[in-house]
């Protein structure tokens, strides 16, 4: 009896012991997650899968109103993943080992994720969802530049709202963009956070491939508070791939089509630690339509990431395209051009800091370095004509080359409903042209204030104070408002109004403001071009989310437009006559006033699940006002400003079925003021339209097939006067992609 009594005590002490005895041996992981601003997460989801479990399930949690999560687990190490219910957090991974009984505290505070399509990066002093910006803004994704096989940046910048494209032939012709009106050097190009423009001047697009672009956001409206010169009427950032997967991923491709059309690309990405990369390289070459209608281009872009701790990170960027392009010229108008070539070089490179100093205060500091390098090449004369208008082929050589170098440094207070910007920018430009070299430093501090009295509302105001070397100080304000008029899912859905006004300013370009030729001196006394533009929109969405329509209208006055004045002797001119210029002389002034209103309409659906519907039209009834010093016809007050029409649009359809993917684009451009610059006296383009399809195939085993056909109706069209513009032409290749998640 006494030894049964024994027994039981003994079984009581071990069923009692043997719980405590595991919880003592079990471990606990435990955290409030936290957005930007410091409010709670909800909804998120924490995994950690045990190295040594092969494929057994994660243990998972998910976070409660506060924030909160608790995760208990046995001692190993682990691989903890942070999940968001909504994309617009960047994804967090850690490696940690626990022990026996530790519990174990960890509460990161998630950074929005800066390439995610429902994230805007160059709207505002610190990234936003789309949703809360009051800026006017289109992304376009990876996914959609794959669907489309798009190779070039500006062509399908193109189809998006407000945007005209202006190119001189096909492949590597000098090609430029007319964003809402403005001239194509009133938008700031940025690769990564560089700038990419001429000093004062445009970008040219001909040889911007797309190889490892993961996203491109395009902002309309004044933006100088925040970019400074140049963003007269808008920002284009391109944001380059980032590696993401524990496992590398490669990806070689290889197709051709007609016109002895060639290309060939490679991307490695991945992620190692606590470091991840993403590099790529492409070849293209094509023989043309016409004789010297060659384009060679080669294309490098790396990206690398190193996260020195949470919320402290460093990142480094590099991008650099070489091409050259044959120039048969206006062939419609002129016998072909046999041996001019334009050759270009561009570079850009970006290292990035970004760290916080406590859950309220974060930096980011960045050097910026830029260059570009021309050479406009017409060895001998191909014809002459005797008569008038004595069109004729003179030999040239032109060099150019650009340096931009710039220091940036930003500190943010943030908070749950308000936050407080302030940053400096130092940038050095220079210059070496045919006959002269330049050099300008600028600097300038900013400060933005965001805030949300209402949960429905949020505003931002901002301004800058530039000090430009070539006009000296000026300040430019910014500020908008995002509101939230109806919210639900139902068939009538969110509406939001919008509305953003600021001022522009454009520095003048380096040859008006410092040329040494003693007959055509630059002005050193030229003030800013200035823009003043205004956007109200309204963005609703219908059928649960399913439709998605945007509409606005845009409002642009352009200012202190500097033009060129061309003097004979003995005439009348604003500057006194130089000795030695028997055939005139001349500078540049502030003369020109120019105005573009308009709207741009959207719309977005995904009536089933596997076909995706988008498309765009503009109005743009541009106007010039002033233009005393209008040296052709079609740049005379009165007329519709330069290469921009009143009408375009586009539709894109987009079906992935299966292991197809189908995509169909179609673009309109409405007639549109030109010139033939050879004393024709053309000053009208004709509209065109023209459909382009995209289609591939998934193999399997990660080898895809794929092919586009472009003008697919073989319709005639001029994108500038005199130039053919591609008939008919397509594409075919194979893509291998290996590893990766």
């Amino acid at each position: 009896m006494k030894a049964r009594s024994v027994l039981l005590v003994v079984l009581a002490v071990l069923c009692f012991a043997w719980p405590s005895a595991f919880a003592q041996s079990a471990a606990t992981l435990s955290g409030i997650l936290t957005d930007p601003t410091g409010a709670a997460v909800t909804g998120a989801e924490v995994s950690a899968q045990l190295f040594a479990a092969g494929k057994t399930a994660p243990a998972r949690a998910t976070t409660d109103s506060t924030g909160r999560f608790t995760l208990p687990l046995p001692p190993g190490r682990y691989l903890v993943r942070i999940s968001a219910t909504s994309n617009s957090f960047a994804r967090v991974e850690r490696e940690l080992s626990l022990a026996a009984g530790d519990a174990l505290e960890w509460s990161p505070r998630l950074e929005l994720e800066r390439l995610s399509a429902t994230v805007v990066v160059s709207a505002q002093a610190e990234p936003v969802v789309v949703q809360s910006s009051s800026a006017s803004v289109s992304i376009l994704t990876r996914a959609e530049i794959s669907e489309r096989q798009a190779l070039w940046l500006a062509p399908l910048l193109s189809t998006l709202p407000g945007f005209s494209l202006s190119r001189l032939g096909r492949d590597g012709g000098v090609t430029s963009l007319f964003l809402n009106g403005g001239n194509s050097n009133f938008t700031k190009v940025l690769m990564d956070g560089t700038p990419v423009n001429e000093p004062g001047g445009g970008a040219d697009f001909s040889n911007f491939a797309l190889d490892n672009v993961e996203k491109i956001e395009v902002v309309r409206g004044a933006e100088s508070a925040l970019f400074g010169s140049d963003a007269m009427t808008g920002v284009v950032q391109v944001f380059s791939r980032r590696g993401s997967s524990r496992r590398p991923a490669l990806t070689l491709l290889a197709e051709g089509g007609k016109f002895a059309t060639a290309r060939g690309a490679a991307q490695l990405s991945g992620a190692l630690g606590r470091f991840d990369y993403s590099a790529a390289a492409s070849t293209f070459y094509t023989s043309g339509q016409e004789r010297n209608d060659i384009f060679r281009n080669a294309s490098l872009s790396a990206n690398f990431g190193w996260r020195l701790r949470d919320n402290n990170s460093l990142r480094l960027s590099l991008r650099s395209a070489a091409s050259d392009a044959g120039v048969p010229g206006q062939t419609l108008f002129t016998p072909a051009n046999l041996d001019q070539h334009n050759g270009l070089k561009n570079f850009s490179a970006n290292l990035s800091w970004d760290f916080d100093t406590s859950s309220r205060w974060r930096h980011r500091f960045s050097g910026t370095e830029s260059y570009i390098r021309q050479l406009f090449a017409n060895p001998t004369s191909d014809f002459c004509d005797p008569n008038p208008p004595f069109i004729c082929d003179f030999p040239f050589t032109v060099r150019n080359q650009f340096n931009r170098a710039g220091f940036a440094a930003q500190s943010s207070y943030v908070s749950p409903r308000d936050g407080l910007t302030f940053g400096y920018n130092v940038e050095i430009e220079n210059g070496s042209l045919s006959n002269f070299h330049a050099r300008r430093n600028n600097q300038a501090g900013y400060l933005e204030l965001r805030a949300q009295p209402w949960h429905r509302l949020s505003v931002n105001l901002g301004a800058r104070a530039e000090a430009n070397a070539s006009f000296g100080a000026r300040v430019i304000p910014r500020g908008g408002f995002a509101l939230l008029l109806r919210a639900g899912r139902d068939f009538w859905g969110a509406t939001r109004l919008r509305l953003s006004a600021g001022l522009g300013i454009k520095e003048p370009t380096l040859v008006q403001s410092f040329a040494k030729d003693p007959c055509f001196p630059g002005n050193p006394d030229l003030r800013p071009e200035r823009s003043r533009s205004v956007i109200v929109g309204l963005d609703q969405a219908l059928a649960s989310d399913r439709v998605r329509v945007s509409a606005e209208y845009f409002d642009n006055r352009f200012h202190d437009i500097v033009s060129f004045t061309f003097c004979f002797p003995g005439g009348p001119c604003p500057i006194a006559p130089p000795p030695g210029c028997p055939f005139g002389y001349g500078t540049f002034f502030n003369t020109d006033l120019a105005r573009a209103r308009g709207a741009n309409l959207s719309l977005e659906t995904r009536p089933v699940r596997w076909l995706r519907i988008a498309g765009s039209y503009s109005f743009s009834p541009t106007r010039v006002l002033q233009a005393p010093n209008a040296f052709d016809p079609a740049l005379q007050p009165g007329n519709r400003l330069f290469k921009r029409p009143v009408h375009s649009g586009s539709l894109v359809l987009n079906a992935d079925f299966r292991r197809m993917n189908w995509n169909l684009a179609g673009t309109f451009v409405g007639r549109r003021t030109d010139s033939d610059f050879l004393g024709l006296g053309l000053t009208r383009n004709a509209g065109y339209a023209k459909v382009d399809v995209a289609a591939s195939y998934d193999v399997g085993r990660g080898i895809s097939a794929f092919g586009r056909v472009e003008n697919l109706f073989d319709k005639k069209y001029q994108e500038s006067l005199g130039y053919r513009a591609y008939r008919r032409a397509y594409r075919l290749g194979l893509r291998f992609h290996l590893g990766g998640e």
